[in-house]
């Protein structure tokens, strides 16, 4: 572990010099880059410092004992000696995590996508849950929600919402919410109180910035027409929605959230970019071996991942055998429960790939 940190230490006062060179600085690019570099090893290069001074302390309490004939001082390192010695098995565990590579993608804000799946009009109404519980965590985490598109249900819910979530590390905390969610509860319209279950699908993109995916434009068919649905006669009445035909994939995206032409474009392109940079991404996750053995996926959407359970009050998530008997605090945005234990079974087996490569 010493070499990795002192190669990290290294690395990170090249950084420190390369952030405020001017042709750095013009390139927005590369400034971008060596930012986010810059920004993710100082977190790890000031736990080092922190844990090079406690070898310090240890260092010195030890020549204490060494050479001290004094009691009171004996006693005095003593203690220092046992606390330093407990601290820094915890700093090096915690540094054993950071050291694990990191998704480049973490730090992305991203575009997730929700779908009524089996279930009918149940399935729809279970979709909008999926969308009121994110839009919840979201805005405790001070995140913004920006909805891009919607097809409502005809009994509440959603068909399908995609919606956009700008913040701090949201691909990070959110990655893991991709796959299949059921619902097993009585639907508001049966009669006779039987528990059905219903599903809805939730993909979770990295949205791609402008420098990930080069788009050319004339490979790209915009048709604009009037918007469907609610949104007042100014919406409806304007080719103010926009749909984007990606020719060499086929790819087809829409966008009528917004009464401007202009600003619908501007979403419908960022929702194009983020799905053509997910094929990319897919094929890289294809050839990794190491990712796709991963017991907590987050590329898997055929997945069932997790159920929702009313008469019983319990959630479950199938991946890490986790349940918890929270269900309402759940679905009204309390999910960082779930989401830790996710990131604790991924480093634990993270970690397990890296000592054994070692």
């Amino acid at each position: 572990m010493e070499e990795k940190l002192n190669i990290i230490k290294q690395r990170f006062v090249e950084l420190s010099d390369l952030i405020i060179q001017p042709d750095i600085i013009s390139d927005q690019k590369q400034y971008v880059k060596i930012s986010k570099e810059y920004k993710d090893l100082k977190e790890i290069v000031d736990k080092i410092n922190e844990y090079n001074t406690i070898k310090e302390n240890i260092y010195e309490a030890e020549e204490i004992l060494k050479s001290e004939s004094d009691q009171e001082m004996i006693e005095l390192a003593s203690s220092e000696l046992s606390s330093n010695n407990d601290l820094i098995n915890e700093i090096e565990e915690e540094l054993k995590i950071m050291l694990i590579p990191k998704d480049p993608d973490d730090s992305k804000n991203i575009v997730m996508e929700l779908r009524a799946g089996t279930g009918g009009d149940e399935a729809s109404i279970f979709a909008g849950d999926l969308f009121r519980m994110y839009s919840k965590f979201a805005e405790k985490r001070g995140w913004k929600v920006n909805i891009v598109d919607l097809n409502e249900g005809t009994a509440g819910g959603f068909k399908e919402i995609i919606i956009e979530i700008n913040g701090e590390n949201v691909y990070g905390t959110l990655k893991f919410e991709s796959g299949v969610h059921r619902v097993q509860r009585v639907p508001q319209t049966e009669t006779q109180g039987r528990v059905h279950t219903s599903a809805a699908t939730v993909m979770v993109l990295p949205e791609a910035e402008e420098f990930d995916v080069e788009l050319n434009m004339q490979e790209v068919r915009i048709e604009r027409t009037t918007s469907t649905g609610p949104g007042g006669q100014s919406v409806n009445t304007t080719y103010s929605a926009i749909n984007l035909h990606h020719e060499p994939t086929g790819l087809i995206v829409s966008c009528q959230d917004q009464k401007s032409q202009h600003k619908n474009l501007e979403k419908a392109l960022k929702v194009l970019r983020t799905r053509l940079y997910e094929l990319e991404l897919s094929k890289k996750l294809e050839e990794d071996s190491q990712k796709r053995s991963l017991m907590v996926s987050s590329g898997d959407r055929s997945a069932k991942i997790r159920t929702y359970n009313y008469p019983q009050g319990r959630v479950t998530d199938h991946r890490i055998n986790l349940t918890l008997y929270d269900l309402q605090n759940i679905v009204n945005g309390d999910i960082e429960k779930l989401i830790d234990e996710l990131k604790v079974a991924q480093n634990t087996e993270l970690m397990k790939n890296e000592n054994e490569n070692l």
